[in-house]
């Protein structure tokens, strides 16, 4: 589409997050474009390796005015699937998208409203939704600048099927979501497999009879009939927290737990922090039982009783937890030599920095973070949507978008036409 030399309102990127904002804003009769610096829909997801699926179920993928209608709501859907799903929401909407255009500058102008400065031309705006959210640049490492030359290193950004490694075993560092499940997938190709354990919790695949989403989805929407929630970005005690990795599991081959002493049990190599790399060795802290019992209690600290007093407060019939713990004790190794483990590819999965430089207001924080309120700036109509913890945990997620999103339409006076 050829840009407006003015609208209302710009909505930056065409993910889930600035489509359903683009829903809310022609429900209101709203006048906005959609910016997506891509040559296609689909968001971010098209940027995910060959065999991905999501780990939420695919009733998740539910948009204001576009409902999940497909054949297979409790499955998990590949890559491409989403990406396909988003893109008839888009045509659905017969959202205002210009596609290929990508935004070099949001400038507020002194009498109100901004500048948006594109690679197809410059426009004007009220406001502005920024829902770009919030995995902008690959983050490695410095201490991957002491790695040997010949070993070949990406980040699980680049990564996109196993065949497409050189020959060899390969070392995953981080163990969110992205990282374990390739490190699951290499594993099952046949790649000996090292994982250097970080952060991460783990959630269980199901608990108490259903996907373990079930629970959150309805955490996330904070009925107050029911009176239990997730808790917000506030009550976290670090805010340092927002940047965590997700907790692990996976959609692949019909769903399943990823525990990683079961990994262990089953051959993968685990490890704890890499500490220093000096001629091709790895000085490791000795943290990896830590590590693993903090990933263990991940779902118990956090959300077990939330789920529960969920169920119970709205009534539902669910049977007791069932989950059986997984014991085994993986060793505990203080240095791995790559040549003689065989490591020919290091694969970095350690996440996403942020990059709002091309925001020219005064707006983060000190860790790089928008300033505000739910999504709601101190600069009059700017606003962001689908980031990391906007509002809680689900806020960058596929069913907590929606709910982030009608709560920001209200506080920018939308209001069905």
């Amino acid at each position: 589409m050829t840009l407006p030399a003015a609208t209302d309102t710009v909505v930056i990127g065409a993910g889930q997050a600035g489509l359903t904002m683009s829903a809310l804003l022609a429900d209101a009769g709203r006048d906005h474009v959609v910016l997506e610096r891509r040559s296609r829909l689909g968001g971010g997801w098209q940027d995910r390796w060959n065999s991905f699926c999501l780990v939420t179920p695919a009733w998740t993928a539910s948009f204001p005015g576009f409902a999940y209608d497909g054949p297979d709501p409790d499955g998990y859907p590949p890559r491409d699937e989403v990406v396909d799903r988003l893109t008839a929401y888009a045509s659905r909407l017969g959202a205002p998208v210009s596609l290929e255009t990508e935004v070099r500058a949001v400038v507020p102008q002194p009498s109100g409203g901004f500048r948006v400065e594109t690679s197809q031309g410059d426009l004007s705006a009220a406001s502005v939704v920024v829902a770009t959210g919030s995995f902008h640049v690959p983050r490695i490492p410095a201490i991957g600048t002491a790695l040997p030359a010949d070993v070949f290193q990406l980040h699980t950004h680049e990564y996109r099927d196993a065949a497409e490694l050189p020959p060899g075993g390969v070392l995953v560092v981080g163990s969110g979501q992205s990282g374990v499940q390739i490190a699951e997938e290499l594993s099952v190709a046949g790649r000996p497999v090292v994982l250097s354990v970080g952060s991460a919790g783990r959630i269980p695949r199901r608990y108490r009879g259903s996907d373990v989403f079930r629970w959150l989805a309805g955490l996330a929407a904070e009925d107050p009939a029911i009176g239990v929630r997730l808790p917000s970005v506030d009550e976290l005690p670090d805010r340092r927290l927002r940047s965590a990795g997700n907790p692990h599991l996976s959609g692949h081959d019909g769903g399943h737990d990823t525990n990683l002493r079961q990994f262990a049990a089953d051959g993968m190599t685990l490890i704890g922090r890499i500490e220093a790399v000096q001629d091709g060795r790895l000085r490791l802290a000795g943290d990896l039982p830590e590590r693993l019992a903090a990933a263990d209690r991940f779902f118990d600290e956090r959300f077990r009783e939330l789920a529960d007093a969920y169920i119970e407060r709205a009534g539902i019939g669910a049977p007791p937890d069932d989950r059986v713990p997984v014991t085994f004790e993986p060793p505990v190794l203080e240095e791995l030599d790559l040549r003689r483990a065989g490591i020919g590819t290091v694969l970095w999965a350690t996440g996403y920095g942020l990059d709002y430089g091309w925001v020219k207001a005064p707006i983060l924080d000190e860790y790089g973070f928008p300033r505000h309120q739910r999504g709601v700036t101190d600069i009059p109509g700017l606003y962001f949507l689908g980031l990391l913890w906007q509002h809680n945990q689900a806020s960058a997620t596929l069913f907590g978008v929606s709910h982030d999103a009608r709560h920001l339409a209200a506080q920018m006076g939308l209001r069905p036409s």
